[in-house]
């Protein structure tokens, strides 16, 4: 970083936490921390201090270490736009606080970074140690095989012994990398303890290169601020690579909101013909939905419930059905009943027949019972229908005013239908209460009473095993069984009008049991606490255990609507659900008691409450089936139709007629937040393609080297981790990745490199040196040398200074 000297320098390990330098290139010069957000730091060196405070914050003040990053950005105008991550060095012996598999924790936390693919990799060795022993080139070797996210970093060509260079080693002829490598030349421990000006020290390194015999002929190709130069043109080939995807990601966003964009360009809040037209669609398009989600549609399925029309049909055919059977008559009450009226019809008379006022009065009493399952359908429907009007007017969201209008207006509309409906259910049952029409043709009349009793008797005695209808299948859980044995289980049941088995599963090979439904009953059972399922059971009215030693079994579906569904169908088996109130107890203390005659009945009575008996069943059967025929007829046109032709023909005007019409189509604040986003999105989608297109016009992209042959990175017979006996006793340095933001430490003395290698790209010769091999990187990335312009780095030219920092001399254990 030019003129500027902030990361912290020392003996031992310094840095103990990765740091994430952003260099961003603005007109003003501050430094900006994660963790300290809002506070910009405008002197250096309390940018120095906050690392080292924040490093011992996390990390102790005895050389401890974290993989925690610190995160510094950097605004200045002598920077390029580059990321840096400065990484701990690759340190082998623990000192101070630090755990004995130091090494292998900082190893791991190096490849968290180096191991991401859009990581550029500086391999940093000093010339003055063995180059082929370098941990930083031997890690970057084994995340990037192919050599295209390395470049190798030389430093302390100063330090070198006399009659020495690495010339061979930055022409990429010895131990050859395909990005080749760069040298720098930093300031020692002196010129830092002398306060060297880092301007003076980018001077002097340039002063180096040019005058140095061996690497002159490449100076405009050495030093910190081509190294720059070299990441930010790597930078820019990264984003050229990526803007094909980017391009087609950014203009398939930008095709999918242009339609909604489009009529929101031309909007405008305060225009009354656009609030007309908005509040002529909302409507129409109630009036679609409400008449789709009723009569059904092929377009928007829901596959996950049954919803609006769907519902008002299972009520009609299966819960209003189940009501109906709920109100079934208790046997020795109905009797009991039909005694009590023969006898107070005979009073003080002995009756030679049967009286046909004892019939009609059971079965106006038994119809009279209807009437609350009917008024009780009519509620579900219209609970079925408010919840569709507020399904349907959820797309209104934009318009909460309006939202809320047309649901109260439609709900009060059904609401007032309510009372017409109800007053005709009950009109249909006084009807039914006014004439008893025994001469209809489903009515078996006295005569055949006495002998359909008989038939039913021989009936059931023989069994009916003649033909038994399959009345419903399906997979049930058998619930109170399974919890003996450690869960409960499920099986494919099979309902008969007979008897009721289950099967291991729906082949129905191997049959389980098969429980006959004679003199059972249903109720409910409540779930557990543990239990997301809905249980029904089954028990036997005499008191015995249902299946083994169980008195009752406990059934359980997945939800309340499959419950529903197979009651229903244990109704058509002749399965009745368990009477609300506890009369069989009632019943036993009057039998008990005074009408202990009920064991005691006279023949001729007997057979007269079997008659009676036979005659009101026939009749309830009639009107039962009347009933269900004629509920679903009424409230279809009472209510439903009716509230279709009200939505279509009435809603508007009414409207229009509750108010001011600015006010109902008054957006809310979520909508106009919303085409504000959808706005800027639009704007800044444009404008991203547009950058993208001056970006492929205005930058230029440097073909990747071709590959070298780095063979030499993997002949090596020490494992990593360990030292060979050749190489420095001080660590090597390891270079940060994404590029770091210093090059290198010093070592040792380097031992002999291996020869061979190839070369990369050319170079003018320069006027020095016309011998000189060709260079490996070429000419420096988008600014080329010209020998008329001042190279970057020199004091007359400090806006081109390098964001890299130069390196004094380390002790050991300092990477």
């Amino acid at each position: 970083f030019p003129f500027r000297d902030f990361l912290p320098r020392g003996s031992g390990i310094v840095t103990r936490r990765p740091l994430v330098l952003q260099l961003v290139n603005a007109s003003t010069e501050y430094g900006e921390f994660l963790h300290c957000k809002g506070k910009k730091f405008t002197d250096f060196e309390e940018v120095r201090l906050e690392i080292e405070a924040e490093t011992d914050r996390v990390t102790g003040s005895n050389k401890g270490i974290s993989p925690v990053p610190i995160n510094l950005r950097v605004y200045s105008p002598h920077v390029l736009n580059l990321t840096l991550v400065d990484l701990p060095g690759m340190t082998k012996v623990p000192v101070g606080d630090q755990p004995p598999d130091i090494e292998f924790q900082i190893r791991d936390m190096l490849m968290q970074f180096v191991t991401k693919e859009n990581c550029l990799i500086l391999a940093v060795s000093p010339a003055n140690s063995d180059l082929a022993n370098s941990d930083a080139l031997k890690i970057a070797k084994e995340v990037d095989p192919q050599g295209q996210r390395t470049i190798g970093v030389i430093t302390k060509l100063d330090l070198m012994d006399e009659g020495t260079d690495a010339r061979d080693v930055l022409e990429n002829k010895l131990l050859p990398l395909r990005r080749g490598y760069i040298g720098v030349v930093n300031r020692s421990q002196k010129d830092i303890d002398g306060k060297k000006d880092i301007q003076a020290a980018l001077a002097a390194e340039r002063k180096f290169f040019l005058s140095h015999p061996a690497y002159r002929h490449m100076a405009d190709r050495m030093g910190t601020p081509y190294l720059q130069k070299v990441l930010n043109q790597q930078l820019t080939n990264h984003i050229r690579d990526t803007l094909p995807g980017l391009r087609n990601k950014l203009q398939s966003q930008l095709l999918s909101i242009e339609k909604e964009v489009e009529e929101y360009k031309s909007f405008r809040p305060d225009d009354p013909a656009r609030k007309t037209k908005a509040l002529l669609q909302m409507v129409q398009q109630f009036a679609v939905d409400f008449e789709k989600r009723i009569e059904g549609s092929g377009d928007q399925i829901d596959t996950y419930e049954l919803s609006g029309g769907a519902r008002i049909n299972r009520i009609f055919h299966e819960r209003f059905p189940f009501e109906l059977v709920k109100m079934e008559f208790d046997e020795k009450e109905l009797r009991r009943e039909i005694s009590y009226a023969i006898k107070n019809i005979h009073e003080v008379r002995t009756g030679l027949f049967t009286p046909d006022m004892a019939f009609e009065t059971i079965v106006k009493k038994q119809v009279k019972k209807i009437k609350e399952p009917c008024l009780k359908c009519v509620d579900m429907v219209i609970s079925e229908l408010i919840n569709t009007v507020r399904q349907c007017t959820k797309k209104l969201s934009q318009y909460p005013h309006l939202r809320e209008e047309m649901e109260r207006i439609v709900t009060t509309h059904i609401r007032e239908r309510e009372g017409r409906t109800k007053d005709q259910v009950m009109l249909l049952i006084d009807i039914e209460l006014a004439y008893m029409n025994t001469n209809h043709e489903d009515f078996i009349g006295f005569a055949n009473a006495q002998q359909r009793s008989s038939q039913m008797s021989k009936k059931k005695a023989a069994g009916n095993q003649d033909e038994i209808l399959v009345i419903r299948k399906g997979w049930l859980t058998i619930n109170n069984i399974g919890i003996m044995k450690g869960g409960s289980k499920e099986y494919w049941f099979v309902l008969t009008a007979e008897n009721l088995s289950w099967y291991k599963d729906d082949e129905e090979k191997e049959k389980k049991y098969m429980l006959p439904v004679d003199n059972l009953k249903l109720r409910d059972v409540e779930k557990g606490f543990m239990s997301s399922k809905h249980i029904f059971a089954l028990f036997n009215t005499e008191q015995r255990n249902v299946y083994k030693d169980y008195r009752q079994l406990e059934l359980a579906c997945e939800t309340q609507e499959e419950v529903d569904s197979w009651k229903a169908s244990f109704l058509r088996a002749g399965v009745y659900p368990e009477r609300v109130g506890d009369k069989d107890k009632a019943s036993e203390a009057e039998e008990n008691g005074s009408d202990s005659f009920m064991h005691s009945m006279d023949p001729q009575l007997e057979r007269q409450v079997e008659t009676i008996r036979n005659l009101v069943d026939s009749y309830m059967a009639i009107v039962n089936k009347t009933i269900r025929d004629l509920m679903p007829k009424t409230i279809m046109h009472l209510m439903i139709n009716n509230t279709k032709d009200f939505i279509h023909s009435e809603l508007l005007a009414n409207l229009y007629s509750c108010g001011d019409q600015n006010t109902l189509m008054e957006e809310s604040a979520e909508q106009a937040q919303r085409r504000d986003e959808m706005l800027r999105m639009y704007h800044a989608l444009k404008e991203a393609l547009n950058i993208i297109g001056d970006i492929n016009t205005s930058t230029i992209s440097t073909p990747m080297p071709p590959p070298v042959d780095d063979s030499w990175l993997q002949v090596q017979s020490v494992p990593s981790g360990r030292r060979s006996p050749t190489s420095s006793p001080t660590p090597q340095r390891r270079a940060p990745a994404v590029p770091p933001a210093r090059p290198g430490s010093r070592g040792p003395a380097p031992g002999p490199p291996p020869a061979g290698g190839s070369t990369l790209g050319g170079a003018p010769p320069v006027p020095s040196r016309p011998g000189a091999s060709p260079d490996p990187f070429g000419p420096p990335p988008q600014v080329p040398s010209r020998p008329n312009r001042a190279p970057p780095g020199v004091p007359s030219r400090p806006g081109k200074a390098s964001s890299a920092r130069p390196e004094s001399p380390k002790p050991p254990f300092d990477m």
